[in-house]
Formats: structure tokens, sequence, C-alpha cells
């Protein structure tokens, strides 16, 4: 009898294409699938909650799959990680229904963006954080991020590679904090577009820094065009924090 399995997936996106499956790149769900395939014998895929780009990482990604094995589904983790790239680990595994759907469902996000901010950033922090050795102001930049809270039509924050059908999402809140050397951007949201966090991060660092106002990221937002916003920060800075299902029961 078959059934669905759920993953935590976390890893360092620095070596991959991104999570999506991908020809000739090594990609975080492509080495799911391998290592799902060689532990049970048959070609596995998984389906993935959040599709992140390259180089971005993250503590709890979800992915599910199908499998008729009589493995219990909470020691799938633990055949999986000595299967698995050091850089990838399933934090754990748990049946859910059948029906169940990773990108079906209500969720909630938290998306950080770190940026090293410093005379200089310790070589240890180059693949983890964004490099900026002007001093940033944490305080403007929480001003700007209270426009961005709320529904909107976030087209000015979005790549123009996106393909989404809508570009309006709801953004449940932003906040920047300074932890010792480093400027933390949180975001959550119940999805978000692509490349929307590291825009909204690029355009936060552009207020800091006094290259605009926080009242202009509302004229931003109103243009709805990516030209009105600040620059893309680099994935190196991105994780993927939390991930939260509405459903209790999840």
């Amino acid at each position: 009898m078959s059934k669905r399995v759920l993953l935590c997936v976390s890893y360092d996106g620095t070596g991959y294409s991104g999570w999506q499956v991908q020809e000739n790149a090594r990609t975080i769900e492509g080495e799911l699938n391998k290592a799902l395939s060689d532990l049970f014998g048959t070609e596995i895929a998984v389906i993935g909650a959040s599709r992140t780009d390259a180089g971005v990482h993250a503590l709890c990604n979800m992915a599910v799959f199908d499998t008729e094995a009589r493995m219990p589904a909470e020691k799938v983790s633990f055949a999986l990680n000595v299967r698995l790239p050091e850089d990838i680990r399933v934090v754990w595994s748990k049946e859910v229904p059948a029906d169940f759907h990773p990108r079906h469902c209500l969720t909630e996000k938290t998306y950080e963006y770190h940026i090293y901010n410093a005379d200089f950033r310790p070589p240890t922090e180059r693949l983890y954080s964004f490099y900026e050795n002007r001093p940033l102001n944490v305080e403007l930049m929480n001003e700007a991020a209270k426009y961005l809270v709320g529904e909107h039509d976030f087209k000015s924050f979005c790549s123009v590679k996106s393909s989404a059908e809508t570009t309006v999402r709801k953004v449940i809140d932003v906040n920047v904090r300074k932890d010792g050397a480093e400027v933390i951007i949180s975001v959550t949201g119940n999805g978000f577009l692509y490349n929307m966090v590291r825009i909204i991060a690029g355009t936060l660092m552009w207020v800091g820094l006094g290259l605009r106002k926080p009242e202009d990221v509302k004229e931003m937002l109103e243009a709805c065009d990516r030209e009105a916003s600040g620059p893309t920060a680099p994935a190196c800075g991105l994780i993927l924090k939390e991930f939260r299902f509405i459903d209790p029961n999840i």
C-alpha cells in the first residue's frame, strides 16, 4: 500500500543550481531524487514546496514523495542522510495524508537576508552573507519595511522573468535587526514571487545607505514597474529560515 512521506530538508545552496531539477546541473531536488531512488530501488521524484534559486540556503524546505516501501516514514530521514551529500540533510520525515500537496495548502514562510556590515567580512562568512562596508541605518530600513506589509501588487519587486499568473502577494511581517556585525532582514509571507525577497533586501539596503527615503518604497509599490525598485541582492545572503503549515494536523 502506497504512502506519502513529508521531508523537512536543510541545505547549503552554495554548490547547487537551485532546488528544481535541471539538465546538466546539480540541484537539491536532483540529489534527493537520486538518494531516494537508491534507497528504495525504484525511481522516485519528490514534489517540493519552495523552489529556491541557485546559491540560496534553507533550514526547512519541504518535499513529499510516494512509496510502497514498508520502512516507517520516521526512519526515512536517517536512511537518506547516509546517502546524501554533506551539504544536504533531511531534518525529519513523517507520513502525511495521500492527498497532501505542499504547494496546495496554506503556509507561512520566513526568509532571512544576512548582510555583513563592517570594515571587512571574515572569509568564513563569505558564503552566507552579502558584504557591505558602508554603515546601514537600521531604523530607516525598518521605517521603509512597514510599507511592504499587507496585501499589495509586488510587480516592482519581482523579476521580469517571472511567469506568475498574478503579482499580488500578502506579506505578514518585515523587520530589520542588528546582530553584531550583521544586519538581518526578515520577511514573512504566504508566498513569494521570483526574486521578491532579494529585491526587497536590495531596496531596503538603498534606504539604509541613504540612497532612497523610506517613503519612496510606497511609490515603488504603486509604480508596478521593476525598474522603480532597488537591485536584486546576491543569493548568498538568503536563507529559508522557517516553513509553517497552517493546518495544525501537518
